[in-house]
């Protein structure tokens, strides 16, 4: 299992609540123009344009706006749309989502009653709702051309070849910052950390031998969780991958640009039969395999957990659970187990959102004057005016540079009413945004600054970081490397009815029922029930499932790939 939709649904809440912790801050000169000179120019009120700005493209405009999720509006004195309209002369009328989403695109698609910019959706798309952008882009935007132009065929749609969507997220530059690591791992808690001396397991076995001691000690504690429940299944089925040194692709790992499912393999063998191992010691949770996941998310707020492998946005609400009990040393952190020889691969650098962000609807009278509007925003300075703050109200810079706030600053961006009033933060979570770092080296956002994120923190937490000389969560795995450009694998579509669509469904099937057989047998019987295992799915037809997967990749390869 992978990665689904609603993990990119999840990811973008993520990023919207990352966000909510980090907007507004400066005006919009040449890209190139340093962020200390813009801060001052819009503080004394300073006229500034972007290249794309030329004749009345200041003159007074509003917008309508549709965004597809619920929040709350801004103040009609909010600080960011007030600079907006004073540098741009752009101001918005922009609805929220209230109620269901579906209802709601229906009957706009029904009347024709679209706004001007709307988010992406794939109803609206399939109801042609939006004008292709592309062409816009290549005569108006230089800034956004820049900017998606590393994955301007990615973000084509691939129905027709047209861009009408700009994606609000997975397009970086400089350094990958992401101090709040979501990604997959195998987790331990940080009270069990701290008591065994700030371990650092780099193998299955070391970190087995960790849970063993500290379950010898606390014998009420559960040793290791999993769960294989419903789409959920990927904390059971994912870990062979990584632990040979693959991103998450889904059930296929790729060498070479070709793929193959690693089901039946070595590298998942050698992990099960760990598991069968641990769990003839006693240290697996006998209800691992027939919990669903509100039991799951259950025991990990329950404190009792000592580990498991997953991705760490799947039992955050469990964390959320524990930090309002006051539990914050039960939380976990996450390390990058490797079998001998394996190159680390866990973190990912996301893929881009493709029809996920801002459109401009077919019945915007002014197409041009958006998207050079938009244009406008993605410039650097007017990105660090969206995403960190004025300079002297929001944040702070450094002798070298460094941006920072004080605590006055830090506490005013948790309270929603301050943020009302000085943010755009749901807006802004659809708009084109850079992620990564600036070119000055600051991070695109407040909460991934390392040193501001360090800083957030309360002491229990700088306590642990410290003892492993470390800024942020995400420090305990390795930078993210570049993308393959099919990347991931598991978003190639498989045709509902397809042989390769019921050759995956029917080995997800063998999956949950053999794992958790072949995990609970004694020892002695492992190996008979792994082979029965793979000779179940050397009986599917394995290879359209790997055809269709090898194929998509091919044809992402020649149509993705920027010339």
């Amino acid at each position: 299992m992978h990665k689904t939709a609603k993990r990119s649904a999840r990811a973008l809440a993520a990023g919207t609540f990352a966000l909510a912790l980090a907007l507004t801050g400066c005006s919009s000169n040449n890209a190139n123009n340093s962020a200390a000179n813009v801060n001052s120019n819009t503080a004394k009120g300073g006229t500034t344009a972007s290249p794309a700005a030329n004749g009345d493209d200041n003159a007074p405009a509003t917008f309508s706006v549709f965004l597809a999720s619920p929040g709350q509006t801004p103040t009609e004195d909010n600080k960011i749309l007030k600079l907006i309209k004073e540098k741009t002369g752009v101001s918005f009328k922009t609805e929220l989502l209230v109620g269901d989403l579906q209802q709601k695109l229906g009957v706009m698609i029904a009347g024709g009653d679209y706004p001007d910019i709307m988010s992406g959706d794939d109803k609206l798309l399939n109801a042609k709702a939006y004008i292709p952008l592309e062409d816009l882009i290549e005569k108006y935007a230089p800034n956004l051309k820049k900017h998606y132009a590393a994955v301007w065929n990615q973000i084509k749609d691939e129905t027709d070849g047209h861009i009408y969507v700009l994606p609000s997220y997975g397009v970086y530059q400089g350094k990958i910052t992401e101090p709040t690591y979501q990604g997959p791992g195998f987790w331990l808690q940080k009270s069990v950390l701290e008591e065994m001396g700030y371990p650092t397991p780099k193998t299955l076995d070391e970190y087995f031998d960790i849970i063993a001691k500290y379950k010898e000690k606390h014998p009420d504690m559960i040793g290791f969780e999993s769960l294989n429940f419903d789409w959920r299944v990927f904390p059971l089925q994912n870990a062979p991958e990584h632990l040979a040194g693959h991103p998450n692709d889904g059930g296929v790992i790729v060498d070479n640009n070709k793929a193959q499912i690693f089901a039946d393999k070595d590298i998942s063998k050698t992990y099960y039969k760990k598991l069968n191992e641990i769990n003839a010691q006693g240290l697996m949770d006998k209800e691992a395999f027939v919990q669903n996941y509100d039991q799951y998310l259950a025991k990990i707020a329950s404190g009792k957990v000592i580990g498991m492998f997953d991705q760490h946005w799947n039992f955050q609400d469990g964390e959320t659970s524990l930090i309002s009990q006051g539990k914050r040393e039960n939380t976990y952190i996450g390390f990058p187990l490797l079998y001998p020889g394996a190159e680390e691969w866990y973190r990912d650098r996301g893929a881009v959102g493709t029809n996920r962000g801002l459109g401009i609807s077919i019945n915007a009278k002014d197409p041009v004057r958006i998207i050079k509007f938009l244009d406008q925003m993605i410039t650097e300075d007017w990105q660090k005016t969206l995403q960190w703050g004025i300079k002297g109200e929001d944040y702070e810079v450094k002798e070298d540079g460094t941006f920072y706030r004080t605590p006055e600053e830090r506490t005013n961006a948790d309270q929603t009413s301050w943020q009302l009033a000085n943010k755009i933060t749901t807006m802004f979570g659809y708009m084109p945004k850079i992620q990564g770092t600036y070119s000055d080296g600051n991070a695109a956002d407040a909460g991934t600054q390392p040193q501001e994120f360090f800083d957030s923190l309360k002491p229990s937490d700088q306590k642990i970081l410290k003892a492993y000389n470390k800024k942020t969560w995400s420090e305990f795995f390795k930078e993210p490397k570049e993308n393959n450009i099919y990347f991931p694998a598991y978003s190639i579509v498989l045709k509902d009815g397809s042989a390769a669509k019921l050759a995956q469904s029917k080995l997800n099937d063998l999956q949950i029922k053999y794992l958790p057989k072949a995990i609970m047998a004694s020892p002695a019987e492992f190996d008979g029930v792994w082979q029965d295992y793979v000779d179940h799915i050397h009986k599917l037809d394995i290879k359209a499932y790997e055809d269709r997967i090898n194929e998509g990749i091919q044809s992402r390869i020649k149509n993705w790939s920027v010339k």
